[in-house]
């Protein structure tokens, strides 16, 4: 009954090196930045201090800030430096599988890409837009954050 599945692959070239990359990707409070104003994730239980491969966690998860959109689940199935790959999901979109990769080109940049993997039923076109701009907006804000980190 899950219906059509659709993806969404965004790609950007990050001004850091995918050490640096990687380092801010282990840590949850990098998440909450870079969603916001889209989405924001709210720890059901105490939040891991970072990300690890095999960890399950669950989050309240709220359309731009404010919309409650049910208790979203991510399960780490690889994290590692060349990239992540997560089983995600929720009541509204029951299959949200998510890969990053992360491709060094120099010592200073990395290309970055997200391809998700939605079902959602009838919703999933709507789903699917949603997810094109989401994506382009937290590649936006890697973007300036790691700007923001260099500057430091």
């Amino acid at each position: 009954m899950i219906g059509i599945t659709m993806k969404v692959t965004k790609s950007s070239v990050f001004p850091a090196s995918r050490d640096t990359v990687f380092e801010k990707l282990q840590k949850p409070e990098t998440l909450q930045y870079i969603a916001e104003p889209y989405a924001a994730f709210e720890p059901v239980e105490a939040a891991e201090p970072v990300w690890t491969a095999g960890r399950s966690s669950a989050y309240r998860f709220r359309l731009f800030g404010v919309i409650p959109f049910g208790t979203h689940t991510i399960h780490i199935v690889r994290f590692d430096p060349e990239g992540v790959c997560s089983h995600e999901g929720n009541e509204h979109v029951p299959v949200w599988n998510h890969e990053i990769t992360m491709i060094p080109l120099d010592g200073n940049h990395t290309k970055y890409t997200d391809q998700v993997e939605m079902q959602a039923g009838w919703k999933t076109p709507f789903i699917w837009l949603w997810a094109n701009a989401f994506y382009a907006h937290r590649q936006r804000k890697w973007i300036r954050l790691l700007k923001e980190t260099e500057q430091k």
